[in-house]
């Protein structure tokens, strides 16, 4: 909004002032960002900058680190001809590759669970006859208030102690999602089921958003003509609601991705994600190429967070709202 031209001097001065708390606070934000990025190209593994990188000196950068991602915990010679059996080996042993699938794989299965659960739970909840609607949504919204170390160790005790016993039919039918013991804990299954309770309340406050502009009337008029309510809800509710339950499903899988507690409380060797793994790289051997995954990572989640505000933008077009 442009200053206009019959501002008193005060209103000025705190036209400029304002901008320039809101450029700080952007600058503090955005500071630790920004000096992460050009610390992983560091030729020296060092975590400052070195006199050649403050020079510019084009011989103190490297990409040694991006490529530390891809050698490191497979068993080749350095020199080793990067053939078709190398990136099979760099696929099948790399360490930060084996995390980096973890992640995506429990990632897109917790956001599934997470954008299905959360999406029917606010359609329920923004029905007017609904009872029990602000127990219910403070309920299903607690684990973005509840701290996660809390959270974490209440599944892991419950994931430890509600184990199937061995030989029971339910137990065989699931024991490939299961540990040796019959439990979720130390399985790829209790992590997406508890990364998706964090992420159904991202998914929720999204949709019910988009449904606060939605016309019930078209509802009704789809009923009128004699449509069902499966088809009402496929070809009227959902067309309409689709920016906020993708948006939704975004929001659960970054939260999924850059979760480390639950993982810590919850995983077992093989089930090692890229959070962990950084963990891991700082607790037991700092390395530079800590910071060429988080650079990575930045980018990964500013992509998404880009697609979410272009998602917002389309639902406020289809609502008939100018976008802000």
């Amino acid at each position: 909004m442009a200053l206009p031209v019959y501002a008193s001097p005060l209103e000025r001065i705190w036209y400029y002032t304002f901008r320039v708390i809101c450029a700080c606070v952007f600058v503090f934000l955005i500071a630790p960002i920004l000096i992460v990025m050009p610390l992983s190209f560091n030729v020296e593994p060092y975590f400052s900058f070195t006199e050649k990188m403050l020079a510019l000196d084009p011989s103190g950068y490297s990409l040694r680190w991006y490529d530390t991602l891809l050698t490191f915990g497979v068993n080749a010679p350095e020199d080793a001809v990067r053939d078709a059996s190398w990136w099979s080996m760099v696929w099948q042993d790399a360490t930060w590759i084996k995390a980096a699938k973890n992640s995506i794989w429990i990632g897109f299965w917790a956001t599934i669970l997470a954008t299905v659960l959360g999406t029917t739970a606010a359609l329920g909840l923004s029905r007017p006859e609904m009872p029990y609607r602000r127990l219910i949504t403070a309920i299903l919204l607690s684990p973005m208030i509840v701290p996660i170390i809390i959270i974490a160790t209440g599944l892991f005790f419950a994931y430890s102690s509600a184990c199937l016993p061995q030989g029971n039919i339910l137990a065989d039918a699931l024991s490939p999602f299961l540990s040796a013991k019959g439990c979720l804990a130390n399985t790829h299954l209790g992590i997406i089921m508890a990364h998706a309770t964090l992420g159904i309340p991202f998914v929720i406050i999204t949709v019910t958003a988009t449904l606060s502009g939605f016309d019930q009337s078209l509802i009704r008029a789809s009923a009128s003509l004699g449509a069902n309510p499966r088809t009402t809800f496929f070809k009227i509710i959902m067309p309409l609601i689709l920016p906020g339950v993708i948006s939704g499903g975004l929001f659960a899988f970054v939260t999924s991705f850059d979760e480390v507690v639950a993982v810590l409380f919850i995983a077992g060797p093989d089930q090692q994600t890229i959070p962990r793994q950084m963990w891991n790289g700082i607790r037991e051997a700092i390395s530079p190429a800590i910071l060429s995954i988080a650079t990575i990572l930045v980018i990964i989640s500013v992509g998404l967070l880009a697609s979410v505000e272009l998602l917002r933008r389309r639902s406020e077009r289809l609502r008939g709202v100018t976008p802000q």
